[in-house]
């Protein structure tokens, strides 16, 4: 009897290893692979986050009395499933001196068990032409 339960604990471990490194996870995508976010622009959760990117950058800006953005929208964006999730936007804002629209990269980390997110890199997109 504890043979067959030892045997039977062996296969259910192995199952669960198998699932877990397979090609595709309960996500959507590869573990540890970009996966695209499609219908970015419907997306509240999505629409949240860089309305978040934006303001933490503005914050930032505010103490270095730099200028200042206007959030207009998420125009892309990927996930990657690390301890949290990772989050990859392409948000469009525009400046508040000039009203120019500009493009701009953020990367943010979610972990929604802990209600924490961390804007970790925000930068100016390169433009079509230098990629």
């Amino acid at each position: 009897m504890a043979k067959s339960r030892k045997f039977l604990l062996s296969i259910l471990l192995l199952f669960f290893v198998f699932t877990l490194f397979s090609s595709s996870n309960a996500l959507g995508g590869k573990l540890g692979g970009r996966t695209q976010i499609k219908h970015v622009k419907t997306n509240q959760e999505i629409q949240d986050l860089g309305k978040y990117c934006i303001e933490e950058h503005n914050r930032k800006l505010q103490e270095q009395n730099g200028g200042l953005l206007s959030f207009s929208q998420v125009v892309e964006a990927e996930k990657q499933v690390v301890s949290g999730i990772k989050y990859y936007l392409k948000i469009s804002a525009t400046t508040k001196s000039s009203g120019s629209p500009k493009m701009f990269d953020a990367v943010v980390v979610v972990i929604a068990w802990e209600k924490k997110k961390e804007l970790l890199t925000f930068s100016l997109s390169p433009s079509p032409a230098t990629k």
